[in-house]
């Protein structure tokens, strides 16, 4: 087994991850370099895929705009279950992260004066998202990629996964163990900070907006290693991803495009929202997603239609050129006007708990990003406050780590021993069929624990779960990414899940029909499914 040290350990290279990295760089306490473990490619992450924008409060720019407008509109989104003092940060924080991204080279779209572009998306009281265009994830990464690539003092392991966290006696955190599927090789990397910013579980369901890496392992490395997990039955579908078969990742049909006008519409060409909500397709995600999967449950299809006529076709490939290009890849003709979206599984707003200096209950172990539950979102996620929050709580972060001593630690005690010995002298395992196993997994979270959940739903959800934990075995090392992917993946199914069970209300992202039997109506609506697999 190889043998490494390093001041910071980050698992994970999306935007937090490596904003963070950009800042440690240079910080005066990194004496022994930062690593990233990435299990991919270094550019291989859900923060890519973020089209609409991030959020800008900068009421020096954008005079109708103010912090106070903006935690009220992310409360108000989150249904009132939000920190409000870590809403008031990232807030607050806002516009010095915006100006720290265009420092590192992020070149967000500006109107022919020269003055920002700044977007609306729903549930947002005013316009103050910036974009470029609609590859804003793409852009910052991109950017942040090349500086951290100049980074003599970051060093980048690609295709590694982070398999284990060393914890001491005294319940700290000294370290990670990484795991090389093509060299097949474990690694002990010694650090006194570990930094989980490994985004988010879009993975676990049938149908999704999430790379294939997301698949919840930081969050079960930070669950296995005793660190405190919270609000995990909040998981966001997004209303709109574009409706296509046989895809890993469902492409994304960004919030702005309802933001720029576009109508939801089923297949007789009727605009059905105002039925369930007076904002019609501005309003908040959860409702949108519950509104178009409950007319298609009416109308037994599988899609909607959003309606571009208003923005019209050229000034819509103008503005979305990453949609455009998903549609031609797909086959749909935008000449028609009408581009088949349906809900899918997009984003997590509960993890990994910490504070607003971003530490765990664990001593050295920290998490940013879609993986950490910062309290920012509440129940449901207001648009484009993901990408914010990644810049600010990695900001954040490197203010907290730059009073840290970040030593490399020189030894371990017997605890850490054990667990480094069990991965030299085990032999490794896997996990056959692992697709087949993956896909069952997928299938049980969107049918039992997905956009509409009972009592009745999760419980199934967490019967099928244990059949999967009895065939596979009690297998501690493996071979090869995929078995440890099941195994975190069967792990975070199953918090989500108890979480669902153990919150009887329903509220923002979940949504409990049995209990919401109150409204006699709604409940009618939703007719008998308890027995019943419900549809896309």
């Amino acid at each position: 087994m190889k043998y490494s040290k390093y001041s910071a350990v980050i698992i994970g290279s999306g935007i937090s991850g490596l904003y963070l990295a950009h800042k440690l760089a240079k910080s005066k306490n990194n004496k022994d370099g930062v690593l990233i473990i990435t299990k991919a490619e270094v550019n291989e992450c859900n923060s890519r895929l973020a089209q609409g924008g991030i959020v800008a409060v900068m009421p020096d720019v954008n005079k109708a705009d103010s912090i106070s407008s903006h935690v009220f509109d992310t409360v108000k989104a989150g249904a009132g279950l939000n920190d409000f003092n870590a809403v008031k940060y990232v807030s607050e924080y806002s516009a010095l992260a915006i100006r720290g991204l265009i420092n590192a080279g992020v070149k967000f779209d500006k109107k022919e004066d020269g003055s920002f572009d700044f977007a609306l998306e729903a549930a947002h009281s005013l316009p103050r998202i910036l974009h470029t265009k609609d590859k804003t994830g793409e852009s910052i990464e991109n950017a942040l990629i090349d500086k951290v690539n100049k980074a003599k003092e970051v060093e980048i392991y690609e295709n590694t996964m982070a398999v284990d966290l060393l914890v001491d006696k005294y319940n700290a955190v000294k370290g990670v163990i990484t795991f090389n599927e093509r060299e097949g090789e474990f690694e002990a990397v010694l650090t006194n900070a570990v930094i989980i910013a490994t985004g988010g579980i879009g993975q676990l369901y049938k149908y999704s907006t999430s790379r294939p890496v997301a698949t919840g392992d930081g969050i079960y490395l930070a669950k296995k290693a005793g660190a405190e997990i919270e609000d995990m039955e909040f998981v966001q579908f997004h209303p709109t991803a574009l409706s296509v078969k046989n895809v890993v990742t469902m492409p994304l049909v960004s919030e702005a495009v309802r933001g720029e006008g576009a109508k939801l519409v089923n297949k007789k060409g009727e605009r059905f929202i105002l039925k369930y909500d007076k904002r019609a397709e501005l309003a908040p995600r959860d409702v949108v997603a519950r509104a178009i999967y409950d007319e298609l449950k009416q109308t037994n299809e599988d899609f909607v239609y959003l309606d571009i006529t208003d923005i019209g076709v050229e000034k819509f490939k103008t503005r979305f050129p990453s949609i455009t290009a998903y549609c031609e890849e797909f086959g749909i003709d935008l000449n028609q006007k009408l581009i088949p979206v349906s809900p899918a599984a997009h984003y997590l707003m509960g993890g990994i708990k910490v504070n607003l200096d971003f530490e765990t209950n664990i001593k050295n172990l920290y998490a940013i990003g879609e993986c950490a539950r910062t309290g920012l979102h509440g129940a449901n996620r207001l648009a484009s406050n993901s990408l914010l929050e990644c810049v600010v709580s990695a900001m954040g972060l490197y203010d907290n780590l730059s009073y840290q001593d970040l030593t490399a630690p020189k030894n371990y005690d017997e605890k850490i021993k054990n667990t480094i010995s069990m991965y030299q002298e085990s032999d490794p395992n896997y996990i056959e069929d692992p697709d087949i196993i993956k896909n069952k997994i997928k299938d049980i979270m969107w049918n039992y624990a997905g956009i509409l959940r009972s009592e009745t739903l999760l419980k199934k959800g967490i019967f099928e779960l244990e059949e999967i934990k009895k065939a596979i075995g009690d297998k501690k090392v493996f071979s090869d990414f995929n078995s440890y992917e099941i195994r975190n993946m069967l792990g975070v199914a199953e918090i989500i899940i108890n979480s669902a069970i153990e919150r009887r209300t329903s509220v923002g992202a979940h949504f409990r029909f049995d209990t919401y039997a109150n409204d006699e109506k709604k409940a009618e609506n939703k007719g008998n499914i308890e027995n019943e697999i419900p549809v896309k």
